[in-house]
């Protein structure tokens, strides 16, 4: 038998139909689905996507899915993409009444009794699937297909497992007027195109309420990091194919294993790489291993991903999250001295948080002076422990799926006033006179620096050739 599978993307939670190249929500791979599509194709099988996010609405999704006519779908869900999951599979049913439906993912793991509420679907596939899904696809293709609708996954070697799949999104996405010269969409300054992201390992060490234990659920409780040198090695295949020019590590927190880093910061170095990264890591390890801050900004290192979350110590106890507000504000002070640019993670509306405490988040928020604000509404997310507190107190609001998004724009639990949160955030925002004036200046300083004699008279419409003929009197 020659089994053809479609895999679905259904993340238009963020920013819906037609939304491609909009930002890292409508503009980056998933990792999940392009790990799975390397590690099936290894096998032999055919593998193509459907990416909703490139789609005009589900009419247009159900003519590309009539003329692809797979054999399988599947289909990946987070818990905010639970909507738009359901309706591909019930559509996917619909046109395709003998197509075998396939999920996963993150919500399939850590609610699997919600996921097996879902209709019309044949297998659930929790954990990691880069050994189990192709080993569903082989018995399929030998008419034995598994008795038990649930799949439990079994974690893989990561140095043994293809890398991701990038042409997997990356083809689908031209086909539907995808134009960028990058695998992924850059999405600040300092990482030009072409731009991708990499992840070097799978898991956590740390226990903050609002992530745990959902991602042991998913990974276990400790790391698995590929080795540098197979890290390394897609670093120059990704070199290869695409020109790759910058990258970001999307490891949940890359810094947490300083014997790691410090040797790929000397490979890389000896290596001869010198593509700028962002990577995300914690305050307290920048301001623990200052040293390490300083080989990761000589290897290339241009921004951190900090979590700082709160300017309250106790709502940091509160959420376990094993840091404090000196310790972010010094984090502060070591990447500015190194010049490294800050992405701010930071919540409002936490469980038992005061107005008090949300301006002592604004007041940090306005010392710390980030170079990219990323807040947001407090969203409590299935398998996690602050979602467990949220139902046993009845705090939650949320009444659909749609509305796990992380975002700053609607109410998510009871007990906050979010006319309040939305001009907290806004204020937090707001940078200090002498720091929006520096700012100012530092953009000029570069300004002038690229100016150049040559793109002066470029300006003036007067090539140099011309500009030296004049000099030497030859006009």
């Amino acid at each position: 038998m020659s089994l053809k599978t479609t895999f679905i993307y259904p993340g238009i939670a963020g920013r819906g139909w037609n939304s491609l190249k909009q930002g890292m929500d409508a503009g980056w791979i998933s990792h999940g689905l392009a790990s799975l599509s390397a590690a099936a194709k290894a096998q032999g099988f055919e593998i193509d996507l459907i990416d909703l996010r490139a789609l005009s609405g589900w009419d247009q999704f159900r003519e590309v899915l009539a003329e692809r006519a797979p054999d399988v779908v599947g289909v990946t869900m987070m818990s905010v993409d639970y909507n738009p999951a359901r309706q591909a599979v019930a559509i996917a049913r619909e046109v395709l009444p003998d197509v075998i439906t396939v999920i996963g993912g993150p919500h399939v793991t850590i609610a699997l009794q919600d996921s097996l509420r879902i209709p019309h679907v044949d297998y659930l596939v929790t954990g990691e699937g880069e050994i189990t899904f192709p080993q569903l696809l082989q018995a399929i293709a030998e008419g034995r297909r598994p008795p038990h609708r649930v799949l439990r996954g079994e974690p893989p070697d990561l140095d043994a497992i293809p890398f991701s799949d990038r042409d997997l999104f990356l083809e689908e996405w031209k086909k539907w007027g995808y134009d960028l010269d990058s695998p992924e969409v850059p999405f600040v300054e300092e990482l030009p195109p072409p731009f991708a992201t990499i992840i070097a390992g799978r898991g956590c060490i740390y226990n903050c309420t609002f992530c745990k234990p959902g991602e042991d659920y998913l990974f276990g409780k400790r790391v698995r990091r590929r080795s540098v040198d197979n890290v390394l090695a897609e670093l120059r295949y990704l070199v290869d194919r695409y020109h790759l020019a910058s990258f970001m590590f999307h490891d949940d927190c890359l810094t947490e294993d300083r014997e790691w880093v410090m040797e790929f910061t000397e490979r890389y170095i000896a290596e001869g790489f010198n593509l700028p990264f962002f990577c995300q890591t914690r305050a307290d390890i920048v301001v623990k291993h200052e040293d390490m801050v300083e080989r990761m900004v000589r290897a290339g290192l241009r921004g951190y991903f900090i979590g700082f979350e709160s300017g309250s110590d106790r709502v940091l106890k509160f959420i376990r999250k094993g840091t404090t507000v000196a310790q972010n504000l010094e984090a502060a002070r070591i990447c500015k001295k190194y010049g490294i640019a800050i992405w701010a993670n930071y919540m409002m509306g936490l469980p038992t948080e005061t107005k008090e405490e949300v301006m002592e988040t604004v007041r940090m928020m306005k010392e710390i002076d980030p170079d990219y604000y990323s807040p947001a509404f407090f969203t409590p997310h299935p398998g996690t422990d602050l979602y467990d507190f949220v139902v046993e107190h009845d705090l939650s609001r949320i009444t659909d799926y749609d509305s796990y998004r992380r975002n700053p724009t609607e109410p998510k639990i009871r007990g906050q006033d979010y006319e309040f949160l939305r001009w907290a955030m806004a204020e937090s925002q707001r940078r200090k006179p002498w720091n929006a004036f520096r700012r100012w200046a530092r953009r000029q300083w570069r300004r002038i620096r690229r100016v150049t004699p040559a793109k002066v008279l470029r300006r003036l419409g007067i090539g140099v050739r011309s500009a030296l003929a004049v000099r030497c009197g030859g006009l």
